[in-house]
Protein backbone atom coordinates (compact mmCIF):
# COMPACT_ATOMS: atom_id res chain seq x y z
CA UNK A 1 0.00 0.00 0.00
CA UNK A 2 1.38 3.32 -0.91
CA UNK A 3 1.91 5.72 2.05
CA UNK A 4 0.73 8.89 0.39
CA UNK A 5 -2.98 6.67 0.12
CA UNK A 6 -2.73 5.24 3.55
CA UNK A 7 -1.86 9.25 5.31
CA UNK A 8 -4.54 10.49 3.03
CA UNK A 9 -7.56 8.11 3.86
CA UNK A 10 -6.93 8.08 7.69
CA UNK A 11 -7.58 11.78 7.30
CA UNK A 12 -10.74 10.88 5.08
CA UNK A 13 -12.38 8.69 7.91
CA UNK A 14 -15.07 10.03 10.19
CA UNK A 15 -15.95 8.58 13.91
CA UNK A 16 -18.61 7.24 12.49
CA UNK A 17 -16.93 5.02 10.21
CA UNK A 18 -14.45 4.12 12.93
CA UNK A 19 -17.41 2.64 14.29
CA UNK A 20 -18.22 0.34 11.35
CA UNK A 21 -17.98 -3.36 12.35
CA UNK A 22 -14.14 -4.95 11.23
CA UNK A 23 -14.37 -7.61 8.86
CA UNK A 24 -13.11 -11.30 9.95
CA UNK A 25 -11.05 -13.21 7.73
CA UNK A 26 -11.94 -16.28 7.11
CA UNK A 27 -11.27 -19.79 8.41
CA UNK A 28 -9.69 -20.43 11.90
CA UNK A 29 -6.41 -19.51 11.32
CA UNK A 30 -4.49 -15.54 11.24
CA UNK A 31 -4.49 -13.67 7.68
CA UNK A 32 -1.49 -12.67 5.78
CA UNK A 33 -1.15 -9.93 3.67
CA UNK A 34 -2.80 -11.03 0.03
CA UNK A 35 -5.26 -12.92 1.71
CA UNK A 36 -8.68 -12.54 1.32
CA UNK A 37 -8.73 -11.76 5.13
CA UNK A 38 -6.35 -9.27 5.18
CA UNK A 39 -7.41 -5.99 6.68
CA UNK A 40 -8.55 -3.28 3.47
CA UNK A 41 -6.75 0.35 3.27
CA UNK A 42 -9.73 1.63 4.98
CA UNK A 43 -9.66 -1.10 7.63
CA UNK A 44 -6.18 0.30 8.27
CA UNK A 45 -7.19 4.05 7.98
CA UNK A 46 -9.70 3.21 11.00
CA UNK A 47 -7.34 1.87 13.70
CA UNK A 48 -4.82 4.72 12.32
CA UNK A 49 -7.25 6.90 13.72
CA UNK A 50 -8.40 4.86 16.78
CA UNK A 51 -4.76 4.72 17.70
CA UNK A 52 -4.52 8.60 17.50
CA UNK A 53 -2.34 8.61 14.19
CA UNK A 54 0.40 6.12 15.26
CA UNK A 55 -0.09 3.51 13.03
CA UNK A 56 2.70 3.46 10.04
CA UNK A 57 3.86 0.51 7.85
CA UNK A 58 7.25 -0.44 9.74
CA UNK A 59 9.71 -0.13 7.07
CA UNK A 60 13.51 -1.00 8.26
CA UNK A 61 16.31 0.70 8.64
CA UNK A 62 18.64 0.60 5.49
CA UNK A 63 21.30 -1.85 6.91
CA UNK A 64 23.72 -1.58 3.53
CA UNK A 65 24.34 2.56 4.51
CA UNK A 66 27.61 2.42 6.38
CA UNK A 67 26.12 5.19 9.34
CA UNK A 68 22.98 2.77 9.73
CA UNK A 69 25.52 -0.02 10.73
CA UNK A 70 27.72 1.80 12.61
CA UNK A 71 24.86 3.07 14.73
CA UNK A 72 23.22 -0.57 14.92
CA UNK A 73 25.99 -1.20 17.16
CA UNK A 74 24.13 1.02 19.53
CA UNK A 75 21.92 -1.25 21.97
CA UNK A 76 20.04 2.27 22.28
CA UNK A 77 19.21 2.79 18.70
CA UNK A 78 18.48 -0.75 18.02
CA UNK A 79 15.65 -0.74 20.53
CA UNK A 80 14.60 2.90 19.11
CA UNK A 81 13.57 0.98 15.73
CA UNK A 82 10.57 -1.12 15.63
CA UNK A 83 12.01 -3.07 12.64
CA UNK A 84 15.70 -4.52 14.52
CA UNK A 85 15.38 -6.93 17.30
CA UNK A 86 18.78 -6.76 19.90
CA UNK A 87 18.97 -10.12 18.64
CA UNK A 88 19.25 -10.79 14.74
CA UNK A 89 18.24 -14.47 15.11
CA UNK A 90 18.90 -18.14 15.88
CA UNK A 91 20.04 -21.20 13.52
CA UNK A 92 17.68 -22.96 11.86
CA UNK A 93 14.58 -21.21 14.24
CA UNK A 94 13.91 -17.22 13.56
CA UNK A 95 15.62 -14.11 11.52
CA UNK A 96 14.48 -10.66 12.81
CA UNK A 97 11.81 -9.81 10.42
CA UNK A 98 9.61 -6.85 10.34
CA UNK A 99 6.25 -6.53 10.91
CA UNK A 100 3.84 -5.58 8.37
CA UNK A 101 2.32 -2.32 10.36
CA UNK A 102 3.20 -1.08 13.82
CA UNK A 103 1.37 1.19 16.59
CA UNK A 104 4.05 2.89 18.42
CA UNK A 105 1.77 3.29 21.34
CA UNK A 106 1.50 6.11 23.49
CA UNK A 107 -1.33 5.09 26.27
CA UNK A 108 -3.05 1.83 26.85
CA UNK A 109 -6.22 3.37 24.51
CA UNK A 110 -3.70 3.17 21.91
CA UNK A 111 -2.87 -0.44 22.81
CA UNK A 112 -6.11 -1.43 22.87
CA UNK A 113 -7.40 -0.34 20.04
CA UNK A 114 -4.96 -2.13 18.15
CA UNK A 115 -5.73 -5.16 20.19
CA UNK A 116 -9.51 -5.37 19.02
CA UNK A 117 -8.33 -4.58 15.41
CA UNK A 118 -6.27 -7.59 15.68
CA UNK A 119 -8.99 -9.72 17.39
CA UNK A 120 -11.45 -8.17 14.58
CA UNK A 121 -9.01 -9.23 11.28
CA UNK A 122 -7.40 -12.67 13.19
CA UNK A 123 -4.14 -10.52 12.83
CA UNK A 124 -0.95 -12.58 14.09
CA UNK A 125 0.07 -9.66 16.83
CA UNK A 126 3.50 -8.83 18.08
CA UNK A 127 4.03 -7.55 21.58
CA UNK A 128 7.44 -5.45 21.61
CA UNK A 129 8.88 -3.48 24.88
CA UNK A 130 12.79 -3.71 24.79
CA UNK A 131 12.85 -6.43 22.03
CA UNK A 132 15.63 -8.42 23.78
CA UNK A 133 13.81 -11.51 23.28
CA UNK A 134 16.56 -14.46 22.34
CA UNK A 135 13.55 -16.76 21.02
CA UNK A 136 12.42 -13.83 18.68
CA UNK A 137 9.30 -13.28 20.80
CA UNK A 138 9.14 -9.83 19.54
CA UNK A 139 9.13 -10.03 16.02
CA UNK A 140 7.12 -11.72 13.48
CA UNK A 141 6.84 -11.02 9.64
CA UNK A 142 3.05 -10.42 8.34
CA UNK A 143 1.85 -9.25 11.58
CA UNK A 144 0.98 -5.73 13.51
CA UNK A 145 3.27 -4.85 16.28
CA UNK A 146 2.50 -3.12 19.30
CA UNK A 147 5.61 -0.91 20.17
CA UNK A 148 5.55 0.49 23.58
CA UNK A 149 8.79 2.23 23.53
CA UNK A 150 6.91 5.71 24.28
CA UNK A 151 5.29 4.68 26.71
CA UNK A 152 8.34 5.55 29.39
CA UNK A 153 7.06 7.20 32.49
CA UNK A 154 8.90 6.77 35.69
CA UNK A 155 7.48 7.75 39.13
CA UNK A 156 8.78 6.94 42.21
CA UNK A 157 6.36 6.40 45.07
CA UNK A 158 7.80 6.99 48.92
CA UNK A 159 3.84 4.82 49.78
CA UNK A 160 1.95 2.81 47.31
CA UNK A 161 -0.99 0.83 48.18
CA UNK A 162 -2.33 -1.53 44.95
CA UNK A 163 -6.03 -0.06 44.10
CA UNK A 164 -8.40 -1.65 46.09
CA UNK A 165 -5.89 -3.10 48.40
CA UNK A 166 -6.06 -3.12 52.19
CA UNK A 167 -2.35 -3.87 52.16
CA UNK A 168 -0.87 -1.37 54.05
CA UNK A 169 1.51 1.05 52.04
CA UNK A 170 4.88 0.55 50.52
CA UNK A 171 7.72 2.31 48.64
CA UNK A 172 7.26 1.51 44.83
CA UNK A 173 8.14 2.55 41.73
CA UNK A 174 5.57 2.63 38.62
CA UNK A 175 7.16 1.88 35.13
CA UNK A 176 5.38 2.39 32.08
CA UNK A 177 5.71 -1.17 29.77
CA UNK A 178 8.34 0.95 27.34
CA UNK A 179 10.98 1.83 29.93
CA UNK A 180 14.27 -0.18 30.08
CA UNK A 181 16.19 -1.30 33.20
CA UNK A 182 18.15 1.96 32.58
CA UNK A 183 15.51 4.13 32.99
CA UNK A 184 14.83 2.13 36.71
CA UNK A 185 17.89 2.64 37.72
CA UNK A 186 18.42 6.05 36.95
CA UNK A 187 15.21 6.96 39.11
CA UNK A 188 14.88 4.45 41.67
CA UNK A 189 18.60 3.95 42.98
CA UNK A 190 20.96 7.06 41.51
CA UNK A 191 17.34 9.65 41.63
CA UNK A 192 15.70 8.26 44.92
CA UNK A 193 18.62 6.38 46.95
CA UNK A 194 16.45 2.51 46.62
CA UNK A 195 16.84 -0.39 45.09
CA UNK A 196 14.69 -2.14 42.30
CA UNK A 197 14.96 -5.51 41.23
CA UNK A 198 15.82 -5.79 37.55
CA UNK A 199 17.82 -6.87 34.74
CA UNK A 200 21.72 -6.66 34.39
CA UNK A 201 21.66 -5.43 31.15
CA UNK A 202 20.52 -1.74 31.05
CA UNK A 203 19.21 -2.14 27.77
CA UNK A 204 16.08 -5.15 28.55
CA UNK A 205 13.04 -3.81 28.82
CA UNK A 206 11.10 -3.90 32.27
CA UNK A 207 7.85 -5.30 30.97
CA UNK A 208 9.27 -8.26 29.45
CA UNK A 209 12.01 -9.38 32.02
CA UNK A 210 9.22 -9.56 34.86
CA UNK A 211 6.99 -11.67 32.82
CA UNK A 212 9.65 -13.94 32.68
CA UNK A 213 10.37 -14.07 35.99
CA UNK A 214 12.77 -11.46 35.78
CA UNK A 215 16.45 -12.60 37.63
CA UNK A 216 18.83 -9.59 38.69
CA UNK A 217 22.46 -9.97 39.74
CA UNK A 218 21.49 -9.09 43.29
CA UNK A 219 18.50 -11.71 43.40
CA UNK A 220 19.81 -14.03 45.94
CA UNK A 221 18.88 -10.56 48.10
CA UNK A 222 16.19 -9.21 46.09
CA UNK A 223 14.18 -12.10 44.66
CA UNK A 224 13.36 -11.74 41.03
CA UNK A 225 11.58 -9.14 39.39
CA UNK A 226 8.64 -10.76 38.83
CA UNK A 227 8.20 -11.07 43.20
CA UNK A 228 8.10 -7.63 43.72
CA UNK A 229 5.20 -6.84 41.03
CA UNK A 230 2.56 -4.87 43.01
CA UNK A 231 0.35 -3.77 40.05
CA UNK A 232 0.07 -4.21 36.54
CA UNK A 233 -2.13 -2.22 33.83
CA UNK A 234 -2.62 -4.90 31.28
CA UNK A 235 -4.77 -4.65 28.15
CA UNK A 236 -6.59 -8.29 28.00
CA UNK A 237 -7.95 -9.74 24.40
CA UNK A 238 -11.28 -8.43 24.69
CA UNK A 239 -9.48 -5.08 24.63
CA UNK A 240 -10.29 -4.16 28.00
CA UNK A 241 -8.05 -2.39 29.91
CA UNK A 242 -7.24 -3.56 33.65
CA UNK A 243 -5.31 -2.64 36.53
CA UNK A 244 -4.76 -6.06 38.18
CA UNK A 245 -3.21 -6.83 41.43
CA UNK A 246 -3.11 -9.06 44.60
CA UNK A 247 -7.24 -8.42 44.92
CA UNK A 248 -8.14 -7.51 41.19
CA UNK A 249 -7.89 -10.44 39.06
CA UNK A 250 -5.69 -11.83 40.71
CA UNK A 251 -4.78 -15.09 38.50
CA UNK A 252 -4.03 -13.01 35.22
CA UNK A 253 -1.85 -11.03 38.32
CA UNK A 254 -0.20 -14.35 39.32
CA UNK A 255 0.26 -14.70 35.56
CA UNK A 256 1.77 -12.15 34.52
CA UNK A 257 4.84 -12.85 37.21
CA UNK A 258 6.83 -15.26 35.16
CA UNK A 259 4.24 -16.75 32.86
CA UNK A 260 6.01 -15.61 30.03
CA UNK A 261 5.73 -11.75 27.95
CA UNK A 262 3.02 -11.32 25.51
CA UNK A 263 0.86 -14.14 26.35
CA UNK A 264 -1.77 -13.21 28.73
CA UNK A 265 -1.85 -9.35 27.77
CA UNK A 266 0.01 -6.27 26.72
CA UNK A 267 0.88 -4.52 29.75
CA UNK A 268 1.04 -0.93 29.58
CA UNK A 269 2.43 0.21 33.31
CA UNK A 270 3.59 -2.15 35.75
CA UNK A 271 4.49 -1.02 39.97
CA UNK A 272 7.17 -2.37 41.69
CA UNK A 273 8.53 -2.46 45.01
CA UNK A 274 11.82 -0.99 46.12
CA UNK A 275 14.09 -2.22 48.67
CA UNK A 276 16.64 -0.29 50.90
CA UNK A 277 19.45 0.19 48.79
CA UNK A 278 22.64 -1.98 50.78
CA UNK A 279 25.82 0.72 51.72
CA UNK A 280 27.71 -0.96 48.71
CA UNK A 281 27.70 -2.48 45.29
CA UNK A 282 30.84 -4.30 44.18
CA UNK A 283 32.59 -6.70 42.01
CA UNK A 284 35.50 -9.54 41.83
CA UNK A 285 37.12 -10.44 38.80
CA UNK A 286 40.11 -12.77 38.57
CA UNK A 287 41.03 -15.72 36.07
CA UNK A 288 43.61 -18.68 37.01
CA UNK A 289 44.60 -21.01 34.47
CA UNK A 290 45.36 -24.62 35.36
CA UNK A 291 48.42 -26.15 33.06
CA UNK A 292 46.66 -29.64 32.94
CA UNK A 293 43.53 -30.96 32.76
CA UNK A 294 43.91 -33.11 36.34
CA UNK A 295 44.90 -29.46 37.49
CA UNK A 296 41.78 -28.11 36.05
CA UNK A 297 39.60 -30.40 37.97
CA UNK A 298 41.33 -29.87 41.16
CA UNK A 299 40.28 -26.47 40.92
CA UNK A 300 36.73 -26.52 39.78
CA UNK A 301 36.76 -29.14 42.78
CA UNK A 302 38.74 -25.89 45.13
CA UNK A 303 36.37 -23.54 44.11
CA UNK A 304 32.95 -25.54 44.19
CA UNK A 305 33.74 -25.84 47.97
CA UNK A 306 35.05 -22.23 47.91
CA UNK A 307 31.38 -21.26 46.76
CA UNK A 308 29.54 -23.84 49.23
CA UNK A 309 31.21 -22.63 52.26
CA UNK A 310 31.97 -18.76 51.24
CA UNK A 311 29.59 -17.64 48.61
CA UNK A 312 26.60 -19.43 49.00
CA UNK A 313 24.31 -16.46 50.19
CA UNK A 314 22.83 -13.27 49.47
CA UNK A 315 26.12 -11.29 49.46
CA UNK A 316 26.86 -12.50 46.28
CA UNK A 317 25.66 -13.22 42.43
CA UNK A 318 26.65 -13.21 38.63
CA UNK A 319 29.01 -16.11 37.09
CA UNK A 320 32.14 -18.20 37.02
CA UNK A 321 32.77 -19.58 33.64
CA UNK A 322 34.88 -22.70 33.28
CA UNK A 323 37.08 -22.77 29.93
CA UNK A 324 38.12 -25.34 27.17
CA UNK A 325 41.26 -24.16 28.17
CA UNK A 326 41.41 -24.78 31.10
CA UNK A 327 40.61 -21.35 32.27
CA UNK A 328 38.83 -20.53 35.62
CA UNK A 329 37.41 -16.83 34.77
CA UNK A 330 35.33 -15.06 37.69
CA UNK A 331 33.08 -12.18 36.74
CA UNK A 332 31.17 -11.65 40.09
CA UNK A 333 29.65 -8.77 41.88
CA UNK A 334 28.45 -8.79 45.62
CA UNK A 335 26.23 -6.02 47.58
CA UNK A 336 26.42 -5.40 51.35
CA UNK A 337 30.34 -5.47 51.73
CA UNK A 338 33.75 -3.57 51.99
CA UNK A 339 36.66 -4.46 49.68
CA UNK A 340 38.38 -5.91 52.36
CA UNK A 341 35.53 -8.10 53.24
CA UNK A 342 35.21 -9.06 49.59
CA UNK A 343 38.63 -9.66 49.38
CA UNK A 344 38.55 -12.20 52.12
CA UNK A 345 36.29 -13.81 51.20
CA UNK A 346 38.59 -15.27 47.95
CA UNK A 347 42.05 -15.78 49.76
CA UNK A 348 41.54 -19.67 50.08
CA UNK A 349 41.38 -20.14 46.30
CA UNK A 350 44.58 -17.80 45.61
CA UNK A 351 46.11 -19.63 48.39
CA UNK A 352 45.43 -22.87 46.75
CA UNK A 353 46.89 -21.49 43.43
CA UNK A 354 49.96 -19.98 45.39
CA UNK A 355 50.37 -23.00 46.39
CA UNK A 356 50.91 -25.30 43.58
CA UNK A 357 52.47 -22.80 40.75
CA UNK A 358 53.47 -25.48 39.20
CA UNK A 359 49.95 -26.44 38.42
CA UNK A 360 48.57 -22.62 37.85
CA UNK A 361 48.90 -19.51 36.76
CA UNK A 362 47.00 -16.80 37.46
CA UNK A 363 45.80 -14.51 34.51
CA UNK A 364 44.35 -11.69 35.80
CA UNK A 365 44.58 -11.29 39.55
CA UNK A 366 41.92 -10.46 41.68
CA UNK A 367 40.74 -7.10 41.09
CA UNK A 368 38.03 -6.64 43.99
CA UNK A 369 36.00 -3.01 43.87
CA UNK A 370 33.24 -1.75 46.34
CA UNK A 371 31.60 2.04 45.86
CA UNK A 372 28.74 2.94 47.33
CA UNK A 373 25.82 1.41 46.42
CA UNK A 374 23.90 4.91 44.93
CA UNK A 375 26.56 5.13 42.60
CA UNK A 376 26.46 2.13 40.79
CA UNK A 377 24.37 3.37 38.01
CA UNK A 378 25.61 7.12 38.04
CA UNK A 379 26.78 7.53 34.27
CA UNK A 380 28.62 11.32 35.63
CA UNK A 381 30.72 9.35 38.74
CA UNK A 382 31.22 5.56 36.06
CA UNK A 383 32.54 8.16 33.39
CA UNK A 384 34.82 9.32 36.10
CA UNK A 385 36.17 6.68 38.29
CA UNK A 386 35.86 3.61 35.88
CA UNK A 387 35.50 5.29 32.07
CA UNK A 388 36.15 1.81 30.14
CA UNK A 389 33.54 0.05 31.72
CA UNK A 390 30.58 1.69 30.66
CA UNK A 391 29.86 2.77 26.76
CA UNK A 392 26.98 6.02 26.35
CA UNK A 393 25.01 6.73 24.44
CA UNK A 394 26.68 9.70 22.54
CA UNK A 395 23.60 10.19 19.70
CA UNK A 396 22.17 13.88 20.20
CA UNK A 397 18.45 12.60 20.72
CA UNK A 398 19.99 10.00 23.45
CA UNK A 399 17.77 9.52 26.66
CA UNK A 400 20.49 11.68 29.37
CA UNK A 401 23.10 10.11 30.83
CA UNK A 402 21.97 6.23 29.40
CA UNK A 403 24.89 3.85 28.59
CA UNK A 404 24.97 0.27 28.36
CA UNK A 405 28.07 -1.68 30.19
CA UNK A 406 30.42 -2.46 27.50
CA UNK A 407 30.68 -5.92 27.68
CA UNK A 408 26.91 -6.33 26.88
CA UNK A 409 27.79 -4.38 23.60
CA UNK A 410 29.04 -7.71 22.95
CA UNK A 411 25.47 -9.13 21.82
CA UNK A 412 23.94 -6.32 20.09
CA UNK A 413 22.56 -8.35 16.73
CA UNK A 414 24.12 -11.39 17.12
CA UNK A 415 23.19 -14.22 15.46
CA UNK A 416 22.71 -17.44 17.60
CA UNK A 417 23.78 -20.78 17.08
CA UNK A 418 22.75 -22.43 20.30
CA UNK A 419 21.56 -21.32 23.86
CA UNK A 420 21.12 -23.99 26.92
CA UNK A 421 20.33 -23.43 30.35
CA UNK A 422 19.26 -25.59 32.91
CA UNK A 423 18.74 -25.26 37.02
CA UNK A 424 21.66 -26.80 39.34
CA UNK A 425 19.78 -27.80 42.73
CA UNK A 426 21.60 -26.87 45.88
CA UNK A 427 21.56 -30.88 47.14
CA UNK A 428 24.92 -30.61 44.64
CA UNK A 429 26.68 -28.66 46.88
CA UNK A 430 26.58 -31.17 50.05
CA UNK A 431 30.39 -32.60 50.27
CA UNK A 432 28.86 -36.06 49.14
CA UNK A 433 27.79 -34.73 45.83
CA UNK A 434 30.27 -32.30 45.31
CA UNK A 435 32.62 -34.65 43.65
CA UNK A 436 29.22 -34.94 41.01
CA UNK A 437 29.31 -31.45 40.13
CA UNK A 438 32.81 -31.28 39.52
CA UNK A 439 32.72 -34.41 37.19
CA UNK A 440 29.56 -32.75 35.00
CA UNK A 441 31.33 -29.17 34.94
CA UNK A 442 34.62 -30.62 33.94
CA UNK A 443 33.65 -33.20 31.19
CA UNK A 444 31.17 -30.10 29.91
CA UNK A 445 33.63 -27.61 29.30
CA UNK A 446 35.89 -30.13 27.54
CA UNK A 447 33.36 -29.51 25.10
CA UNK A 448 32.41 -25.63 25.38
CA UNK A 449 32.80 -22.91 28.09
CA UNK A 450 30.21 -23.56 30.66
CA UNK A 451 29.24 -20.70 32.84
CA UNK A 452 27.50 -20.83 36.41
CA UNK A 453 25.15 -17.78 36.69
CA UNK A 454 24.91 -17.77 40.87
CA UNK A 455 22.07 -15.20 41.08
CA UNK A 456 19.60 -17.11 38.44
CA UNK A 457 19.39 -19.52 41.20
CA UNK A 458 17.90 -18.77 44.59
CA UNK A 459 18.68 -21.25 47.08
CA UNK A 460 20.90 -19.29 49.39
CA UNK A 461 18.64 -16.33 49.26
CA UNK A 462 16.30 -15.60 52.68
CA UNK A 463 13.05 -17.11 53.49
CA UNK A 464 11.34 -14.58 53.05
CA UNK A 465 12.96 -14.08 49.81
CA UNK A 466 12.00 -17.66 48.36
CA UNK A 467 8.37 -17.05 49.80
CA UNK A 468 7.83 -14.10 47.56
CA UNK A 469 9.68 -16.33 44.59
CA UNK A 470 7.47 -18.87 45.48
CA UNK A 471 4.14 -16.83 44.77
CA UNK A 472 5.21 -16.36 40.97
CA UNK A 473 4.58 -18.33 38.00
CA UNK A 474 8.32 -19.21 37.85
CA UNK A 475 9.14 -22.69 37.97
CA UNK A 476 10.41 -24.37 41.63
CA UNK A 477 13.32 -25.13 40.28
CA UNK A 478 14.27 -21.85 40.55
CA UNK A 479 13.98 -21.51 44.84
CA UNK A 480 16.04 -24.91 44.95
CA UNK A 481 19.04 -24.64 42.59
CA UNK A 482 21.96 -22.30 43.50
CA UNK A 483 23.16 -21.56 39.87
CA UNK A 484 21.20 -21.44 36.45
CA UNK A 485 23.91 -23.59 34.32
CA UNK A 486 24.27 -21.24 30.57
CA UNK A 487 26.12 -22.93 27.62
CA UNK A 488 25.88 -20.99 24.13
CA UNK A 489 27.34 -19.49 21.49
CA UNK A 490 26.77 -16.66 18.82
CA UNK A 491 27.99 -15.32 15.49
CA UNK A 492 28.73 -11.52 14.95
CA UNK A 493 25.97 -9.11 14.49
CA UNK A 494 24.60 -9.55 10.17
CA UNK A 495 23.42 -5.74 11.00
CA UNK A 496 27.47 -4.92 10.30
CA UNK A 497 27.49 -6.99 7.17
CA UNK A 498 29.01 -9.87 8.62
CA UNK A 499 27.53 -13.28 7.01
CA UNK A 500 27.25 -16.43 9.88
CA UNK A 501 28.76 -19.08 8.48
CA UNK A 502 25.90 -21.74 8.82
CA UNK A 503 28.30 -24.78 8.81
CA UNK A 504 30.52 -23.53 11.07
CA UNK A 505 27.14 -22.54 13.25
CA UNK A 506 25.84 -25.81 13.16
CA UNK A 507 29.20 -27.43 14.73
CA UNK A 508 29.26 -24.82 17.24
CA UNK A 509 25.63 -26.07 18.45
CA UNK A 510 26.40 -29.55 18.47
CA UNK A 511 29.38 -28.96 20.76
CA UNK A 512 26.98 -26.68 22.90
CA UNK A 513 24.21 -29.79 23.13
CA UNK A 514 27.18 -31.84 24.14
CA UNK A 515 28.52 -29.72 26.78
CA UNK A 516 24.81 -29.51 28.04
CA UNK A 517 23.92 -33.34 27.68
CA UNK A 518 27.12 -33.90 29.78
CA UNK A 519 26.61 -31.22 32.48
CA UNK A 520 23.09 -32.80 33.00
CA UNK A 521 24.16 -36.24 33.91
CA UNK A 522 24.35 -34.20 37.52
CA UNK A 523 21.12 -32.55 37.05
CA UNK A 524 18.73 -34.41 34.59
CA UNK A 525 15.51 -33.29 35.49
CA UNK A 526 15.72 -29.49 36.23
CA UNK A 527 14.05 -26.79 34.63
CA UNK A 528 15.19 -23.92 32.27
CA UNK A 529 14.76 -20.01 32.40
CA UNK A 530 12.32 -19.45 30.04
CA UNK A 531 14.12 -15.94 29.14
CA UNK A 532 17.35 -17.54 28.48
CA UNK A 533 16.59 -21.18 27.13
CA UNK A 534 17.01 -23.17 23.88
CA UNK A 535 14.56 -22.26 21.41
CA UNK A 536 14.21 -25.96 20.83
CA UNK A 537 13.50 -26.57 24.36
CA UNK A 538 12.16 -30.25 24.99
CA UNK A 539 9.30 -30.42 27.25
CA UNK A 540 9.07 -26.67 27.04
CA UNK A 541 6.03 -26.72 29.71
CA UNK A 542 7.94 -28.45 32.57
CA UNK A 543 11.09 -26.89 31.95
CA UNK A 544 9.63 -23.54 32.26
CA UNK A 545 7.02 -23.70 34.73
CA UNK A 546 7.17 -27.01 36.23
CA UNK A 547 3.80 -28.01 38.22
CA UNK A 548 2.76 -23.53 37.35
CA UNK A 549 1.68 -25.00 34.14
CA UNK A 550 -1.57 -26.27 34.79
CA UNK A 551 -2.63 -23.39 36.32
CA UNK A 552 -1.20 -21.05 33.87
CA UNK A 553 -3.10 -22.79 31.29
CA UNK A 554 -6.42 -22.56 32.79
CA UNK A 555 -5.89 -18.85 33.07
CA UNK A 556 -4.39 -18.78 29.66
CA UNK A 557 -7.83 -20.10 28.30
CA UNK A 558 -10.36 -17.92 30.48
CA UNK A 559 -8.61 -14.29 29.50
CA UNK A 560 -7.56 -15.54 26.35
CA UNK A 561 -9.70 -17.81 24.70
CA UNK A 562 -9.28 -17.60 21.13
CA UNK A 563 -5.18 -17.59 21.53
CA UNK A 564 -5.00 -14.11 20.17
CA UNK A 565 -1.06 -13.57 22.00
CA UNK A 566 1.21 -16.04 20.23
CA UNK A 567 4.92 -16.73 21.53
CA UNK A 568 7.10 -19.61 20.93
CA UNK A 569 7.10 -22.12 23.18
CA UNK A 570 4.37 -19.46 25.26
CA UNK A 571 1.51 -20.99 27.33
CA UNK A 572 -1.13 -21.77 24.90
CA UNK A 573 0.98 -21.84 21.87
CA UNK A 574 0.00 -25.86 21.15
CA UNK A 575 -2.87 -25.43 19.55
CA UNK A 576 -1.02 -23.16 16.98
CA UNK A 577 1.03 -23.49 14.10
CA UNK A 578 5.19 -22.55 14.40
CA UNK A 579 4.66 -19.19 13.25
CA UNK A 580 1.53 -19.25 14.92
CA UNK A 581 -0.79 -18.37 11.95
CA UNK A 582 -2.31 -21.95 11.65
CA UNK A 583 -4.54 -23.55 14.26
CA UNK A 584 -3.34 -26.95 14.94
Amino acid sequence: MRRRHFLTSSLALSATALAAPFARAAGGGRARPGTAGWPSDADWARLNEAAGGRLAPLVRPDLADPAVRKLATNPFYVGDQPGLTQSAGWLDAWQSSPSAYVVSAESAADVAAAVRFARAHRLRLVVRGGGHSYLGTSNAPDSLMIWTRRMNAVSVHDAFTPKGSKAPPVPAVSLGAGCVWMDAYKAVTTGAGRYVQGGGCTTVGVAGLVQGGGFGSHSKAYGTAAASLLEAEVVTADGQVRVVNATQDPDLFWALKGGGGGTFGVITRLTLATHPLPETFGGANLTVRARSDEAFRRLLARFVDLYATNLFNPHWGEQVRATQDNRLVVSMVFQGLTTSQARAVWQPLLDFAEAAKADYVVQEPLNVIAAPARMFWDADMLRRFAPGVITPDARPDARPKAFWWTGDGEQVGVFWSAYTSAWLPASLLKPQNQARLVDAWFAASRKWPVSFHFNKGLAGAAPQTLAAVRDTATSPDAGEAFALAIIAHSSPSPYSGYRPDLAAAKARAEQVQASMKALRVCAPDTGAYVNECDYFQADWQKAFWGPNHARLARIKRRYDPDGLFFTHHGVGSEGWSPDGFTRT
